[in-house]
């Protein structure tokens, strides 16, 4: 990829100097639906990993208390948080309406919407159903957005409410996806400076199709310019013209609910396949490796609760071993000090 773009996006992703609480907000907002550490983050408040420059997990961990981010379900069922101010947006973007709703969806929203907020034991106990039964239709709720579970800290016991009681100046059909997407691509494309429309669908879980379609109205309107195979601001066109890139000389291991990662998850998979196969012990990918910019290898291993297998490290650098130093480094400060096994197959 040209050196100027990935300069500018990783300056757009606050990764060459860090964002300032101003810089961060705008930073969230683009990248939303916002996530917390993949795997072990559960419970805990969305992270930007690397880009703050301060702690962004209390940060968020306040920004919750106080409402300012709102949790959903929103690409796939996948639970993350939103600004408020966006909600009408990522309605449009992921509302998965009730076509046929069945009678335990029924019996559970009705009760909600007669005697709630309530708790999942206090449906329990109303309806004499088990909890393996009442969750999924919870979910199932949320995603159609018509009720919303008010997690606003770290506990486990959460109230369910009706979602007009929490939202009542929110209008649910103020936006249509194809306007919804037209919004929220435009961020994107800031972001990332160059991208495609697999790039769009990996991170909005939207058929691409639909994606295709917005990303042409936004090219006849002057918006975007199409670069390459993929698109670009128009602005940035211009801007890219005169831009002199920075040096980057940096390794970070990504987890797998970064917006980079989910933005190349469909290209990631495959590299990291490629570069594990025929590994005799468990390889499973557990942080991505961002070297000067590019994603170019992968720690893996296996997931557990606590401290990973960190089985080895795995990259396509032409001398890998030219920046051992470094990825390891990085893979250690990833996972809370612990040293991988090997590298490129090699015992440490």
């Amino acid at each position: 990829m040209d050196t100027k773009v990935i300069s500018l996006r990783m300056e757009r992703q606050c990764l060459i100097n860090k964002a300032d609480v101003n810089e961060y907000l705008k930073l969230y907002r683009d990248t939303q639906p916002g996530q917390n550490v993949y795997w072990n983050g559960f419970g805990e408040p969305p992270e930007l990993s690397f880009r703050a420059a301060f702690n962004d997990i209390e940060f968020n961990r306040t920004r919750q208390l106080e409402r300012k981010l709102i949790k959903g379900r929103f690409g796939g069922g996948t639970l993350g948080w939103i600004e408020p101010c966006d909600l009408e947006h990522f309605i449009a973007l992921y509302r998965k309406p009730l076509a046929k709703p069945t009678e335990i969806q029924l019996r559970i929203l009705e009760l909600i919407r007669r005697e709630g907020p309530l708790n999942i034991q206090r449906i329990k106990g109303e309806t004499g159903l088990l909890v393996k039964e009442i969750t999924p239709v919870l979910h199932r709720l949320q995603e159609a957005f018509l009720i919303y579970e008010d997690q606003y800290d770290g506990e486990w016991d959460r109230g369910w409410y009706k979602f007009e009681e929490m939202f009542p100046k929110i209008n649910p059909d103020k936006y249509k996806r194809h306007d919804a997407l037209k919004t929220v691509l435009q961020r994107f494309a800031y972001r990332l400076v160059w991208f495609d429309a697999a790039m769009a669908k990996s991170f909005y879980k939207i058929p691409e199709k639909e994606i295709r379609a917005v990303l042409d109205d936004l090219t006849a309107e002057g918006i975007l310019t199409i670069s390459g195979s993929g698109y670009m601001l128009s602005t940035d066109e211009k801007l890219l013209s005169g831009y002199e890139p920075k040096p980057l000389k940096f390794v970070l291991a990504l987890h797998r609910n970064d917006f980079l990662y989910k933005a190349h998850e469909h290209i990631l998979k495959d590299l990291a396949k490629k570069l594990t196969d025929g590994l005799p012990y468990d390889h499973e990918p557990l942080q991505y490796l961002l070297i000067d910019g590019e994603f170019r290898g992968a720690s893996v291993g296996h997931f557990r609760n606590g401290p990973y297998d960190l089985n080895d490290i795995v990259c396509d650098l032409p001398d890998p071993t030219s920046r051992k130093d470094e990825i390891v480094d990085a893979v250690c400060k990833a996972n809370y000090g612990k040293m991988p096994q090997r590298f490129m197959g090699k015992e440490l």
